[in-house]
């Protein structure tokens, strides 16, 4: 993305609106995030990683990168922030760290690491405000999830079943378990009237 020209703030939310429309059916979103005005972002079940341009003169010391636990801000010092909003989900502040690095074109980039607070959790977007991502579409990493520990594993197979069941109008697992424990209760009791009975 080349760098937008200084002045007019940045907030393109009908815009942005515009654009969320066409991720509904398209492709699935390339590196599980997508572009935005300010950059690009990409993201693992427990991480996110946001690349934002800068002009190449530009070295660690003239940055302003604060990252807090529900707002980040990036931009160079004495202009304004890049990138300055309210993230889409907590992150872990002491495990997020930035660097500043050059892309594959040669274009400066700060490239923000973050930990989600929620590590079984996919982000609609980086960015408060920015194009969402359809996450029904997300593909999580064969080898990242082998990885996981026996626990961490069964709660992300599970969530990825739900999502699943969820897309295509299905109960989800907990509903499921749900209705098979009603229906044993109600062959336990078969004198009891469970026809008002509502589970959620």
């Amino acid at each position: 993305a080349t760098p937008a020209t200084k002045g007019a703030p940045k907030k393109k939310d009908k815009d942005d609106d515009d654009d969320s429309k066409d991720d509904d059916d398209g492709p699935k979103p390339v590196g599980n995030g997508g572009k935005t005005s300010w950059g690009l972002w990409t993201q693992q079940l427990a991480t996110a990683e946001l690349q934002v341009p800068v002009p190449n003169a530009t070295t660690s010391k003239d940055l302003v990168v604060d990252i807090q636990r529900k707002h980040l801000k990036v931009g160079v010092k004495g202009e304004a922030p890049v990138v300055d909003g309210p993230l889409h989900k907590k992150v872990v502040v002491e495990d997020c760290f930035w660097t500043l690095e050059e892309d594959a074109a040669g274009q400066k980039e700060v490239v923000v690491a973050l930990t989600k607070d929620d590590k079984v959790c996919w982000w609609k977007c980086a960015i408060e405000g920015d194009p969402e991502i359809n996450t029904q579409k997300v593909v999580p990493e064969n080898s990242k999830l082998s990885e996981l520990d026996g626990e961490t594993r069964m709660t992300v197979e599970k969530m990825m079943f739900d999502q699943r069941q969820k897309a295509m109008g299905k109960p989800t697992s907990d509903e499921m378990g749900k209705q098979d424990i009603l229906e044993k209760f109600m062959k336990q009791h078969p004198e009891m009237d469970f026809s008002k009975a509502k589970f959620s």
